[in-house]
């Protein structure tokens, strides 16, 4: 019994006494106790679900021929957690997990199996039991191409980026994964920008001209001017490189494409 009750809390992180109850109602199956387990860590899960998860930590994982991509962000309360060395192998678990899988949502990723063998539904749950914090799975992205993925992580773990390029090399994607960290372009072509922001843009800049007391007859081309602006700060292929500002992100491609890019901060 002892020796079942050692391994149990190894395994599990569980008290000693949350372990004893689980195998005495489990008649001393261990497999069925750290299902009881398991299931008693959701409940705990549970209600700390109204905290909110603000800090965390977000992992890329990359297939060895550079063609799949998995990113993963899951939330803590608190940044000690985010630090946390289990935590950090849970993200890492998630991420090598997700590459694996190929699981297009974060629902659908939470029914496929984790590293552990449980759903990553379930090790997420006994995980914030373990911890004793609200652990929220906030967002994933995969990428399978027939070109080239890479992708960032900054040093602290808060920014993470994807990037697909189509007729050029996983160094070059890599380079773009670090400026589109750096730089946080909303837009990858001109195309892809909303009408209604730009709209919206356009109507701020219209009256700030006008009250600063611009002729009538120059403001749209003051207006327009200035949109050229918006567009240089927002779209990633009119953005300055971050490594080279002499050359936009578009010109330093050369005959290379990028398909799309996913960036994911913490709290953002």
């Amino acid at each position: 019994m002892m020796e079942s009750i050692k391994k149990l809390r190894e395994m599990t992180g569980a008290g000693m006494m949350d372990v004893k109850k689980a195998l005495a109602d489990a008649g001393g199956d261990e497999d069925k106790a750290v299902a009881l387990l398991r299931e008693r860590g959701i409940v705990k899960a549970a209600k700390k679900a109204d905290r909110e998860a603000k800090e965390g930590l977000i992992v890329v994982k990359l297939s060895d021929d550079a063609k799949k991509g998995a990113i993963v962000e899951v939330n803590s309360e608190t940044d000690f957690v985010a630090r946390n060395a289990d935590f950090q192998a849970l993200v890492q678990g998630f991420a090598a997990s997700l590459l694996q899988s190929g699981a297009s949502d974060v629902e659908a990723f939470k029914a496929t199996s984790g590293q552990g063998g449980e759903t990553v539904a379930n090790e997420l749950a006994a995980a914030a039991g373990k911890i004793g914090e609200n652990l929220v799975l906030n967002r994933t992205a995969f990428i399978d191409t027939d070109g080239v993925v890479s992708g960032y992580v900054h040093s602290n773990g808060k920014i993470g980026v994807l990037v697909e390029l189509e007729g050029g090399s996983a160094e070059l994607a890599k380079d773009v994964a670090l400026h589109i960290a750096a730089e946080r372009p909303r837009y990858l072509t001109r195309d892809e920008v909303n009408s209604g922001d730009i709209e919206k843009e356009r109507e701020i800049l219209t009256n700030k001209a006008i009250n600063e007391g611009k002729p009538q007859n120059i403001v749209e081309r003051i207006v327009e001017g200035q949109l050229g602006k918006f567009y240089e700060e927002n779209v990633l292929l009119e953005q300055k490189f971050v490594k080279d500002n002499s050359v936009t992100v578009g010109k330093m491609l050369g005959g290379a494409k990028v398909r799309r890019f996913v960036r994911f901060e913490v709290g953002a």
